[in-house]
């Protein structure tokens, strides 16, 4: 199953410097594993924005939510998941 989720980070004002350091760095490395794994099939940031485009391919909306609740910086996200079916005029 493929499913895009658009994923905006807002971080509290309160967060220090260092914790977001820290979080941005076990991000990318869940980021990594999930891509080494296949279940990350792609990730494209948004232009000027602190945001990402992402392309899970996993078997079960429940994956997924396990997937997306699992990100560290979970807690500071709103995320937004769209299901995708194949278009019948694409070539691949």
């Amino acid at each position: 199953m493929l499913f895009l989720a658009r994923m905006d980070v807002h971080f509290p004002a309160h967060l220090s410097a260092e914790d977001v350091t820290r979080m941005q760095g076990l991000e990318k490395e869940y980021s990594h594993a999930l891509q080494q794994e296949g279940r990350l099939a792609s990730i494209w940031r948004v232009a000027g924005e602190y945001a990402n485009y992402s392309v899970f391919d996993v078997g079960s909306n429940d994956e997924l939510h396990q997937i997306l609740s699992s990100f560290p910086m979970y807690p500071f996200m709103t995320i937004k998941v769209t299901p995708l079916a194949q278009h019948p005029n694409s070539i691949r």
